[in-house]
């Protein structure tokens, strides 16, 4: 209380580059199903926030077409294994001429979760649409067809994805590349001490929208002691369930570089394109500057970890 909070700002760094939110969109497949615009009035919505976007391998849009709808965007690139390696090492070359800043690879997924929705209704792809990051390598791996029982999204990864990937790959990754490597799922100390000793970028703290394995915890109940393990030496994003300024607040006390989300961009996108995922941006930017101005914080810099304790510290009384 009785802090001078009279200039404030939101600003930061995301693997020292300058940002100026401490929050951007989590990559998520195939946007057009959400909006016509797809990835693209996602992506321009957030170069026009200055925040950070990451697209999906599972894309709607193309790495190009993406970097072209705004190429002053701080863009990163999620990044699935296939079996045929090739097709990975070609995703990368991509997304390093089209100007994306760092690779986010995604290692809680050996295979998809359990997605009943998914099963029950023989999700698809829309014929309309294609994958778009993997045209002109195959029928194959452009379409997601339906499966004659189940998810035709399992039946894809299950047929494609490279179940055997494991910490030598990240070497791998490492062997061909100069962007900055970004490990996305991980929950426990022990991984994100393997991260870091293999000299990766950051650890991404996450659960996969609580779709991968059930019963793993909530990603901010593990975020706290992947920061103690790594204790600097790397940056520890996080998302999974931030839908607020505050939920953000409390992500940057307990140690997180850079909060992410993936739901609530798609809810504006699906509203009203860019419009809607621009006033969604702005609505959490609103109340992570209001609840800074009232923990009396004038920095990112400034919320610090005891500036949340965790619920059962008061419901004891």
């Amino acid at each position: 209380m009785l802090r001078d909070v009279t200039h404030r700002s939101t600003a930061t760094a995301a693997l020292g580059e300058a940002v100026s939110v401490p929050f951007g969109v989590s990559p998520t497949a195939m946007q057009r199903m959400a909006h016509p615009d797809g990835e693209l009035a996602n992506v321009r919505a957030v170069a026009k926030m200055g925040g950070v976007f990451i697209l999906s391998t599972l894309s709607t849009s193309s790495i190009e077409e993406v970097a072209e709808a705004a190429p002053d965007a701080t863009r990163w690139f999620q990044l699935y294994i296939y079996k045929d390696r090739s097709v990975t090492e070609q995703l990368v070359r991509r997304a390093e001429k089209a100007g994306y800043r760092a690779l986010v690879l995604t290692v809680d997924a050996p295979v998809f979760g359990n997605r009943r929705a998914d099963a029950r209704h023989k999700f698809a792809l829309p014929s309309h649409l294609r994958l778009a990051n993997l045209e002109g390598l195959g029928q194959e791996k452009t379409k997601m067809s339906s499966a004659k029982s189940g998810s035709g999204l399992n039946e894809y990864t299950n047929k494609l994805f490279d179940q055997s990937v494991n910490w030598k790959d990240v070497e791998w990754l490492k062997s061909f590349t100069t962007l900055p490597l970004v490990l996305k799922g991980v929950l426990t100390k022990e991984d994100a001490l393997m991260g870091a000793e293999l000299g990766v970028a950051a650890i991404f703290v996450s659960n996969h929208g609580a779709r991968q394995l059930d019963g793993v915890p909530a990603s901010i109940e593990a975020l706290p002691e992947v920061v103690r393990a790594v204790k600097g030496r790397c940056q520890v994003f996080v998302d999974g369930g931030f839908s607020t300024g505050a939920d953000i607040f409390k992500a940057l006390a307990l140690g997180a570089d850079m909060v992410f989300f993936g739901r609530p961009a798609l809810w504006g996108l699906s509203h009203s394109g860019q419009t809607g995922v621009e006033r969604v941006l702005n609505i959490l930017k609103v109340e992570l500057d209001r609840t800074m101005a009232l923990a009396g914080c004038n920095s990112v810099k400034d919320i610090v970890k005891e500036m949340v304790v965790h619920d059962t510290y008061y419901s004891k009384l």
